[in-house]
């Protein structure tokens, strides 16, 4: 136990259990490891978020918006089953509960709260005005930067790594090759998703050598540069990155362009009733906040 939790007031065995759940729910989140491989400052740190969000969790059990929340034994299960599918087998997930001073039962009312507590941010979250078509209509016309769709080219690839240590993929041979491979797709560009099946060093070779749409600065700069400046159907390369050589086959060019009111208006509407979600249950956790802390 590390200094900052001795110093916590005494807990019950309920909430001893609840706040090692936490705990660990912090220290896998944050840190991907659980609390036994964290650092002192590590461990120190995930305990006072774990105290608070322990601390904040029940306040909104307590509170009377979760009076009636019921949660079935079929949502546990599922949460249950989740959480088991991270591990090899039911020991091992046993034994790594048990390390952080858990079982399948006190799983079980952990994730029940943890299921409450959603249940009730939701209730709350839920009592937002509406958003009417008059916000969205001011929205989209403030801000119409926000609503510009940038251009994207569809894109194909073929990588030929480098490793010097096989004589296939020494630097002159897997040149060599990807020059070959070049001459051959400038003349059949058709043949690319074969090619790339047969010859790219990439996992996309399953897919053809597909990488999707994508905006400027997704890829390497140096093959973004280059695919932005190709025109559509051609082929291009080899461009070298730290990972190999690598021919792009520009598929398909998307321009720039704007999304109409009418385009925009369910994404708009989503992102004000967001807003609004947050902003009632933020408010409504302050008020807790006040109630727990007068003065």
């Amino acid at each position: 136990m590390s200094a900052a939790r001795a110093r916590a007031q005494p807990h019950d065995a309920a909430r001893e259990r609840a706040y090692r759940y936490h705990l660990l729910r912090v220290a896998t989140a944050r840190y991907q490891r659980d609390p036994a491989h964290l650092e002192p400052d590590e461990l120190g740190e995930a305990e006072r978020q774990a105290e608070r969000s322990l601390a904040l969790e029940e306040r909104v059990l307590a509170s009377g918006e979760a009076i009636g929340v019921v949660i079935s034994e079929a949502e546990i299960a599922n949460g249950l089953a989740t959480i088991a599918e991270r591990y090899a087998d039911a020991g091992e997930m046993a034994d790594d509960l048990a390390r952080n001073g858990l079982d399948e039962a006190a799983l079980r009312e952990a994730l029940r709260r943890e299921l409450v507590f959603d249940a009730v941010m939701r209730r709350v979250g839920a009592r937002h005005a509406a958003v009417t078509d008059e916000e969205i209509e001011r929205l989209y016309r403030d801000a119409p930067e926000r609503f510009a769709r940038p251009e994207r080219r569809t894109v194909r690839h073929i990588l030929i790594t480098i490793n010097e240590g096989f004589a296939e993929n020494g630097r002159t041979a897997a040149t060599a090759r990807a020059e070959r491979l070049a001459a051959m797709l400038r003349e059949q560009p058709g043949r690319f998703d074969e090619l790339a099946r047969a010859h790219s060093e990439c996992p996309t070779a399953l897919e053809g050598g597909r990488l999707g749409t994508v905006p400027r600065g997704r890829l390497y700069p140096s093959l973004d540069a280059v695919l932005f400046g190709q025109a559509e159907g051609t082929i291009a390369g080899p461009i070298e990155t730290e990972i190999g050589l690598h021919l792009l086959f520009c598929e398909q060019i998307h321009p720039a362009a704007s999304l109409s009111l009418d385009q925009a208006r369910e994404r708009i509407r989503t992102v004000l009733t967001d807003r609004r979600r947050r902003a009632a249950q933020e408010t409504w956790l302050a008020e807790l906040e006040r109630a727990a802390n007068p003065g």
